[in-house]
């Protein structure tokens, strides 16, 4: 090696961000190993390279002592002196025992050392871009299919969309621009691995973020979601501005904003219904598209009964359920539905429930509880119920 090779470290320390001083020091420890290699010992080599000039020095250290029993480790007191009349016993001389042919397995192992350490380093970049990205939205480049899992090309590094985080039904043509939620960031000896969902309910808050104004300040909160990723999906929305109409900002003029995401979704059904602090009134616009009549709220059990009108139980419960499942699942309930008929049949709803009815533009709270009857937990009334019973 000479100065020609430690101009170009000095060039890889101002491109690459590598420290030429770690460069060096990595150079030097893995020619210590060379030396056992080559030459049957490193246990006490030591190995100098001149940071201006590129030279290699290789040094033997040796203990001072009194009588030599291993001349590989130690030197006599007397042949130090010659050396330096300064040393003592138990100093550490060092001389040098640098190989004739070693400047050329000086220079292939430096050429190892710097590739291997500019990919450390090229990996490292990476991931530190990267992980800025973890449970956000990115755009990629679809590229092929490998083993079920989509390789998609996000820039400069490929992220795979596995099998059970890809949308049932959904196609992925190559070359087709697409959105992912990054589940997780991991790093790797051949960098970093990027894993991504097409499936994942964040992914519906990071759309809905980009693409509304409102929830992206904070103004508007989405506060909860329930999908079924292809089919529908449930959003509960709250506005901390008495100003702005939460489901109103979401679904934009005309279905302007909403429909950006659906068609993101290839189609895939969104409700948005305002999130309310009443569990009565949240588990009824939860069950939106349908009409609820009556709702009972046991807050301890976490559990509700639902009364709709006859012609509208199924669009309550859903195909195959789904509507009442993605409502349990939004408001964090389970929810019993039944229709008139049959709750009037069964006695499904009692007089000590607490019952909330539906009017056309506003809540009636009947509530009927025995002090004797721990059936159903005395639920939190909220200021605009209060204000209801005042008038």
């Amino acid at each position: 090696m000479n100065a020609e090779f430690i101009l170009a470290l000095n060039q890889i320390e101002k491109e690459k961000g590598i420290s030429k001083d770690i460069l060096i020091e990595a150079i030097e420890n893995s020619l210590i190993t060379a030396c056992k290699n080559n030459y049957g010992t490193s246990q006490n080599i030591k190995v100098i390279i001149d940071r201006d000039k590129g030279d290699v020095t290789v040094y033997a250290e040796k203990e001072v002592v009194e009588t030599v029993e291993d001349p590989h480790l130690t030197i006599s007191l007397e042949k130090a002196k010659e050396i330096d009349k300064a040393y003592e016993l138990g100093d550490i001389v060092n001389i040098e025992v640098t190989p004739k042919n070693f400047g050329r397995i000086a220079a292939g192992k430096a050429k190892q050392v710097v590739v291997q350490k500019i990919r450390e380093a090229e990996r490292d970049v990476l991931f530190s871009q990267y992980i800025t990205k973890e449970k956000e939205i990115v755009t990629g480049i679809i590229q092929r299919e490998v083993k079920g899992s989509v390789v998609v090309n996000l820039g400069k590094i490929d992220a795979m969309l596995v099998d059970k985080e890809q949308v049932p039904g959904e196609v992925y043509p190559p070359n087709e621009r697409l959105k992912v939620y990054v589940i997780e960031v991991k790093e790797s000896t051949k960098g970093p691995k990027i894993y991504v969902s097409r499936t994942h309910p964040e992914l519906i808050k990071r759309l809905f973020e980009q693409e509304v104004p409102e929830v992206h300040d904070g103004v508007v909160e989405i506060k909860s979601i329930s999908r079924e990723a292809g089919s529908r999906t449930k959003i509960a929305v709250y506005s901390n501005n008495p100003n702005v109409d939460p489901v109103g900002s979401c679904v934009g003029h005309n279905g302007s904003r909403v429909g950006i995401i659906v068609h993101e979704l290839k189609g895939e059904k969104i409700d948005i219904v305002p999130w309310s602090e009443d569990p009565s009134k949240f588990i009824s616009a939860a069950l939106s598209p349908s009409k609820v009549v009556k709702v009972a709220v046991d807050i301890k059990m976490k559990s509700a009964k639902v009364v709709v009108p006859d012609y509208q139980l199924s669009l309550a419960i859903g195909k195959e359920g789904q509507n009442a499942r993605l409502a349990a699942k939004l408001t964090g309930y389970k929810i019993d539905i039944k229709s008139e008929t049959q709750a009037k049949d069964t006695n499904f709803i009692l007089e000590t429930d607490h019952v909330i009815i539906p009017t056309e533009n506003k809540f009636v709270l009947e509530h009927r509880l025995e002090e004797d009857m721990d059936i159903f937990a005395k639920p939190a009334v909220s200021k605009e119920m209060k204000d209801l019973f005042e008038e």
